[in-house]
């Protein structure tokens, strides 16, 4: 008897410390949610439903009137269940890529649009989520922001087969928004270029550099953001000081343009955080600028 208690107190011990690094049962979404994040901790992941989702208005939006149009079309198309595509919004940082997918959400959540976001080094799991989806009624935008690959990267070959499908037909109610400041998502190097010259012992070096290509090929909808100029860059800060009441004045212009120069770049997020700094400020510390 001693010895099974001392046993049963040994297991019960061992447990204690083992717990904390299982990981928690996978619970049921919530899908009453309009976004969700992909979880995962060890072996097991799971959607975590974020019930008051960062996100802007279009409106909001400014100097980028054409991606907006083309991918609230593409959008819209998805939530009637018509045709539509896979999408890649790549190009200059700060430009709006982020915003105007989370921007879709208020538009079209009654409607029945739902967000998920999927961290880069969770794509691996990409089967699991098209899995637990695949049969319910809402549209489902799997959100991949920043997205970039190493060579031999596990989630590279996820990703293409969650865009084209392998052998088992695509989810019909799921389709990948990704956003990137890569075109074609992998590094591209000179020696891509010397065709004919072997490489690292690649007796066809084309093929390789058709490898790369081959995953942004595969979505449909390409949308390039390009750096703001100056014209573009003050509209975005007067967009944002009106979001907090604000006027562009003389005043305020003569100091979004000092803060994009400290900063060395002019894009909506400069704009955005310069609007933050400048409506955060007193009305005498704005004078005194």
């Amino acid at each position: 008897m001693d010895k099974l208690e001392s046993f049963l107190a040994r297991a019960e011990a061992l447990l204690a410390r083992l717990e904390p690094l299982l990981p928690p049962a996978r619970p049921e979404p919530d899908w009453s949610a309009q976004a969700f994040r992909w979880r995962r901790q060890g072996m097991a992941g799971w959607l975590e439903a974020l019930p008051a989702p960062h996100s802007v208005r279009l409106s909001d939006l400014t100097h980028i009137d054409r991606q907006l149009a083309q991918l609230v079309r593409n959008t819209r198309q998805f939530i009637e269940r018509r045709p539509a595509n896979n999408v890649l919004l790549s190009g200059a940082r700060g430009t709006g890529k982020s915003s105007l997918i989370k921007a879709l959400l208020p538009e079209f959540a009654e409607q029945g649009l739902r967000l998920i976001e999927v961290d880069k080094d969770h794509l691996a799991d990409l089967a699991q989520i098209v899995d637990l989806v695949a049969a319910r009624p809402e549209r489902f935008i799997l959100f991949c922001d920043d997205l970039s690959f190493e060579e031999g990267d596990d989630g590279y070959k996820a990703l293409k087969t969650a865009l084209d499908g392998g052998l088992a037909r695509r989810a019909d109610n799921l389709l990948v928004y990704a956003t990137s400041n890569r075109r074609h998502l992998l590094p591209e190097r000179m020696s891509d270029n010397r065709q004919t010259q072997q490489h690292d012992g690649e007796i066809h070096p084309g093929e390789a550099v058709e490898e790369k290509v081959s995953l942004s090929d595969r979505f449909g909808l390409w949308l390039s953001f390009y750096p703001f100029d100056q014209r573009a860059y003050l509209a975005a800060a007067a967009q944002w000081l009106e979001h907090f009441g604000l006027e562009m004045d003389a005043e305020a212009e003569r100091a979004a343009l000092q803060w994009s120069l400290t900063r060395g770049s002019r894009s909506g997020r400069v704009a955005w955080q310069f609007a933050c700094d400048w409506a955060g400020r007193g009305e005498e510390e704005r004078r005194a600028e």
